[in-house]
């Protein structure tokens, strides 16, 4: 991490009595993935003295919630605020704490229970109702803060044993440094560190001011079709 964004996260961590000893500054970004029982206070702050939450704990890193819907309706629902305002407010008798919670998140989930709708070779074993029960613990709002959806199938046998080496980390880690380079280029030091915090501003500047007539065209009919919210129209130029 940058400076700036080291001392942020490692003040979090100290108010929170959790940076381990030995540490005083932390360097790489924070990676937390929180089981699905935790409590609301646990995942955005709170308790009779307030203190961060897991939200704010990956701030300027990365909260993985695996099993997305085996969550806590009060604990999903809490997330929409900080991934709008990338900050979360407890309020207390004794008076308001807000902490910082700009963080990357990426949750998984099965399609259904039995985890196999829509697969090409298990059969799903539940019945209509029960899975659309399951996706619906995904409220709309939420889903409507969430970037790219990515729809992993099964991996085949030959792939699993097959002698192709993958990707090294080390290629992937170089293309991410360029991509946040040209990003600190294009918005500047003082600017967002990533598309997905560029403001209405931002995006008009650098996305609809250069949208050909044929995109430009096709998000029309895509707003009108899927009647997609003003959320959705700056997500789908952020992305692109």
């Amino acid at each position: 991490m940058a400076n700036l964004e080291a001392l942020e996260v490692t003040k979090i961590y100290s108010v929170s009595g959790t940076l381990r000893e030995g540490v005083s500054l932390i360097r790489l970004r924070p990676f937390r993935a929180p089981h699905h029982t935790i409590s609301n206070a646990g995942l955005v702050g709170g308790g009779r003295q307030p203190r961060p939450g897991e939200i704010s704990l990956s701030h300027h890193g990365v909260l993985f919630l695996d099993e997305l819907p085996e969550f806590g309706v009060a604990a999903l629902e809490s997330r929409r605020q900080p991934l709008e305002d990338r900050r979360v407010t407890i309020v207390r008798p004794s008076g308001v704490v807000t902490y910082p919670a700009d963080f990357m998140l990426i949750a998984a989930m099965n399609p259904c229970p039995c985890g196999n709708y829509g697969d090409s070779l298990m059969v799903c074993t539940c019945h209509e109702g029960a899975v659309h029960r399951y996706q619906r613990r995904i409220s709309g709002p939420l889903l409507d803060r969430m970037d790219l959806f990515v729809e992993v199938p099964r991996v085949d046998y030959e792939k699993l044993a097959g002698e192709v080496v993958p990707e090294p980390s080390t290629a992937v880690r170089a293309r991410v440094g360029d991509a946040r380079a040209t990003q600190q280029r294009r918005f500047g030091v003082d600017g967002p560190a990533t598309n997905a915090a560029m403001t209405p501003h931002h995006v008009r500047a650098h996305c609809q001011e250069r949208l050909q007539d044929e995109a430009a065209a096709l998000l029309k009919m895509a707003m009108s079709q899927l009647s997609l919210s003003a959320r959705a129209f700056h997500r789908v130029l952020k992305v692109a």
